[in-house]
Formats: C-alpha cells, sequence, structure tokens
C-alpha cells in the first residue's frame, strides 16, 4: 500500500529496535484496515531519549512504543500517565494529543490478561490463587494487572527472594513473595501459573520446574514466544492443562496503542499471528 502526505505516523522507541515485531503487527494492521498510515521503528540511545521523545509532536507523530531501555525514562517525560503506568512507573504507549501533550500508558498486563481469556475462555481468577514466576517488568505488569481482574494472591517466585519482596511492597495488595523452595506447595491450590522470566526461551537456560502438583483444572501461561510451546506448556499439556502461549500478550498489548493513534480497534486474529511469525525464529 501507499501513503500520502497526511499520512498518520507512529513507531516504536528502543535501543536496539531492530528485534522487536512491532512494526509488524502495525504495519499487517495498517495495510489490513487499508489506513493511510505509517509505523517506523526510532533506535534512540538512552542519552538522546529525552531530546526524542520530545520531538516526536513536532514531527507529526501521533504517539509511539516505547520498548527497553526507555520504559521508566519515558514515564518522567510524560505530561500525564495512566493509572496503571503510575502502579508500574514505567510505560510502553505514548498517545500525543493535537496541542502536543503527551500521555502514557502501560498495557503490558492488558495485553497479558486479553490473552489469557482469548486462549483459556471463561477462566475464572475471581479471589483465587496465582504463581507468577520472576519480578522483573513483565512480572509487575503481569501482577498489576491479576490483581485488578479481582485475584485473590499472587504469590510471586524469583531466584532472588529480594526482587520479589520490592515487587510486593511497590505493586502492593494481596501480593506474596516466596522463595523457590516453597514452589510445590504453593502451586497445589493455583488456578493459574504464569512464567514471565526469560528461561526456556531459545538461546536461554531452560525453565526447570516440576509442576504435577498442580490442581487439574489450572491454566499454564508463558509469556516467552520463542519457541511458541516452551517445554513448561509441553509439559503442561501433557498433564492435561489448559496452556497459553506468549505470543498472544505481544499482539494484543499492541490494540490499544493502534485505536489510540488511528481509530480503529484491530482484531487479533489467525492471520496475524502467522504474519508476526513469518521469518522469525519461532519453533
Amino acid at each position: 500500500m501507499s501513503i500520502s502526505g497526511s499520512a498518520k505516523l507512529a513507531g516504536v522507541l528502543g535501543w536496539p529496535v531492530s528485534h522487536t515485531l512491532s512494526p509488524r503487527l502495525h504495519g499487517y494492521w495498517l495495510e489490513h484496515y487499508d489506513i493511510d498510515g505509517a509505523y517506523v521503528p526510532l533506535p534512540v540511545r538512552p542519552e538522546n531519549f529525552s531530546n526524542a521523545v520530545r520531538a516526536l509532536g513536532d514531527l507529526g507523530f501521533r504517539g509511539a512504543n516505547v520498548t527497553v531501555p526507555h520504559k521508566e525514562t519515558a514515564f518522567a517525560a510524560m505530561d500525564d500517565v495512566s493509572d496503571m503506568a503510575k502502579t508500574l512507573r514505567a510505560i510502553n504507549t505514548i498517545v500525543i494529543a493535537d496541542d502536543g501533550t503527551m500521555f502514557g500508558d502501560n498495557t503490558d498486563g492488558y495485553g497479558f490478561m486479553e490473552s489469557l481469556r482469548a486462549g483459556a475462555a471463561g477462566i475464572e481468577l475471581q479471589d483465587q490463587p496465582v504463581v507468577v514466576l520472576g519480578a522483573g517488568g513483565a512480572s509487575r505488569a503481569i501482577v498489576a494487572a491479576l490483581l485488578t481482574d479481582g485475584a485473590g494472591e499472587v504469590r510471586v517466585f524469583n531466584r532472588t527472594l529480594e526482587r520479589a519482596e520490592a515487587l510486593a511492597k511497590d505493586i502492593g495488595g494481596a501480593v506474596r513473595p516466596e522463595p523457590m523452595s516453597a514452589l510445590a506447595g504453593a502451586i497445589a491450590d493455583a488456578a493459574l501459573l504464569v512464567n514471565t522470566t526469560s528461561l526456556g526461551m531459545i538461546g536461554h537456560a531452560p525453565l526447570e520446574i516440576d509442576i504435577s502438583a498442580l490442581p487439574s483444572d489450572a491454566v499454564v501461561a508463558d509469556i516467552v514466544y520463542s519457541p511458541l510451546e516452551t517445554d513448561l506448556l509441553k509439559q503442561a499439556r501433557t498433564q492435561g492443562h489448559r496452556v497459553v502461549d506468549g505470543l498472544g500478550m505481544l499482539l494484543h498489548q499492541a490494540r490499544p496503542a493502534f485505536a489510540a493513534w488511528f481509530g480503529i480497534d484491530p482484531e487479533v486474529t489467525p492471520e496475524l499471528r502467522a504474519a508476526a511469525l513469518v521469518n522469525q525464529n519461532v519453533q
């Protein structure tokens, strides 16, 4: 498709940014919905970020996504932010108003919950215990979203307990940091187990845990999408659990940004999933 001189513009800020699938996702939607617009990668060194982000409005951009290592720095540069962004003190989405003011949001948790609902239809987490592996940025967003959705208790496990304790302190609510040695007992009544670490990703160490104590109706999710079916998901499927892979989170977290910039709430379809995986090292 071609674009005109009045095309709507958006992009993704990161360093590096060559690895991101975001241009492919948004490009697919722009073509699918026949929108006069463009979404471009914007590689920005950390020392240049402040100047770059403030220039977006002057260059006619409607907004941008933000990826590592800029999510926390971008939070401080916004004129206003969402409640979720305030909780996490990090953003992944910028929306620029006509007057140039910038609104920051964090849609990672939204993306996870939408992917979970799509991949495990009818899952009910209200007042139910959930186990989350990892205490990094993705974990923070997912834990906050789970609490907002009504999870009864979120048990956070991390190789370094102090990081799990810091997450619990920052997020607040019914978050319980736990040592890895307590995992078997903690999953025995869990409705959901989520891996938010990079363990199990291609090129990383495997995630070596025993999930045989999980209730048979528990759902297992992994935010890793390379490979699509991690060893954790294979183990869970073998035991009869419903599983949710990591690609859905990536696709669904992009929807609110696209809607804000281009005026259409896009669908996550099998065709989009296939387009996202073309020429990718995903098995």
